[in-house]
C-alpha cells in the first residue's frame, strides 16, 4: 500500500497554476527526489504536503490515517530557509521543538539528547544556535524534523545553500535516515538526486513531466556511449567498429572514438571480444551513462 497518494493536485494563484494537476504516490522506505529548475512547482507541493498551504484542488492522502484527520504529526518538515531562536542552545530548541509536538518534557530532553548524538552535533548541543555553521543549522533542522519519528520526512532543498563540507555532512545523514523512513526532497542540484534517492518526480512549469525509479528512467531514457582511446591509428580502429553489428555509429574527437548503440551492453561485448581476438591498441575504454540532466531534458522536450 502506498505511504502517500496525491491526485490532481493544483494550486492556483489569480489565473496562473503554481501546480497542474499532480498526481504520484509512493511506498514506505522510499527516498524520493523531486527536481526541476527554480520556479517549477517544488516548494508548492511540499507546502501543500506539510499543511502549509491549502490546494485549489486535489486530494492527498496518507495510508497511515483515515478521514480527515490531520496528517501533520506524521510528517516532519524542513523548509528551504529553516529559521531559529538564535538565543537558545541547540537542545533548548529541540527539547521546545519535541513540546510543541506533544512529547512530554521528559520525553522530549531524552529525545533532544539522542538525536544530537545521532546528526553529530552532540559536543555543541549546549551552544547558542547562533554560533552554529551552516551546516550545523541544517542537521539541527533535520533533528527538529524528526523528533516526533514520523513517517515521512519532507525536506525542501537541504544542502542548496551549503557549502561542500555541509552538504556533504547532510547527504550522508539523509542516506542513513532513509534507512528509517520514507524522505521526500526537493531539488535542483541533478547530482544530489542521482547520489541518494530510489525514485524521482520530474516537475517542469507545475507538472509532473516523468516519475519512476531512476533504474527504469535511466532505461527508458538510455542514451549510454562507449568512449575508447587508441595508441594509434584511431581512424582505422574506428572503422573496424562500425562494421560491429550492435554498433549504431561512432565518430572520433580529439583521438577518441565515441560509439553508440541501442544495446550497449551487447556493444561493450562485441568490441571488447574483437578487440581482444586482434589485440587493439587499446589505451582506455569508458561507459557513459545517461545522467539524470540528459533524462530531465529528454523528459521535458517529448
Amino acid at each position: 500500500m502506498a505511504l502517500l497518494s496525491v491526485t490532481n493536485l493544483s494550486k492556483k494563484y489569480d489565473s496562473n497554476f503554481a501546480v497542474k494537476n499532480v498526481s504520484f504516490e509512493f511506498q514506505p522506505g522510499k527516498c524520493i527526489a523531486l527536481i526541476g529548475p527554480n520556479g517549477a512547482g517544488k516548494t508548492t507541493i511540499l507546502h501543500i504536503l506539510a499543511g502549509l498551504l491549502r490546494p485549489t484542488s486535489g486530494n492527498v492522502k496518507m495510508s497511515e490515517i483515515n478521514g480527515n484527520s490531520d496528517i501533520r504529526s506524521f510528517i516532519g518538515y524542513l523548509p528551504q530557509y529553516p529559521v531559529f531562536y538564535t538565543w537558545m542552545t541547540g537542545s533548548e530548541f529541540l527539547i521546545y521543538s519535541g513540546q510543541l509536538a506533544h512529547l512530554s518534557k521528559k520525553e522530549a530532553m531524552a529525545r533532544a539528547n539522542e538525536l544530537l548524538e545521532r546528526v553529530g552535533i552532540a559536543d555543541a548541543g549546549n551552544k547558542p544556535i547562533a554560533k552554529y555553521s551552516g551546516g550545523m543549522k541544517q542537521r539541527l533542522g533535520i533533528a527538529q524534523a524528526i523528533i516526533h519519528n514520523p513517517k515521512l520526512l519532507i525536506l525542501d532543498e537541504p544542502v542548496s545553500s551549503l557549502d561542500p563540507i555541509g552538504r556533504r555532512e547532510v547527504l550522508t545523514l539523509m542516506e542513513e535516515l532513509k534507512n528509517e523512513m520514507t524522505i521526500l526532497f526537493s531539488t535542483h542540484i541533478l547530482t544530489d538526486a542521482d547520489e541518494i534517492s530510489d525514485a524521482l518526480l520530474l516537475l517542469h512549469q507545475g507538472e509532473i513531466v516523468e516519475a519512476g525509479s531512476i533504474n527504469i528512467l535511466r532505461e527508458k531514457y538510455q542514451t549510454a556511449t562507449i568512449e575508447l582511446s587508441f595508441s594509434h591509428n584511431t581512424r582505422f580502429y574506428q572503422d573496424k567498429i562500425l562494421q560491429l553489428s550492435s554498433v549504431d555509429n561512432g565518430y572520433t574527437e580529439h583521438d577518441s572514438i565515441h560509439v553508440s548503440a541501442s544495446d550497449i551492453s551487447l556493444a561493450r561485448e562485441e568490441i571488447l571480444k574483437a578487440a581482444a581476438d586482434e589485440k587493439w591498441p587499446i589505451t582506455s575504454f569508458t561507459l557513459h551513462r545517461a545522467s539524470l540532466e540528459d533524462m530531465f531534458m529528454k523528459a521535458v522536450k517529448k
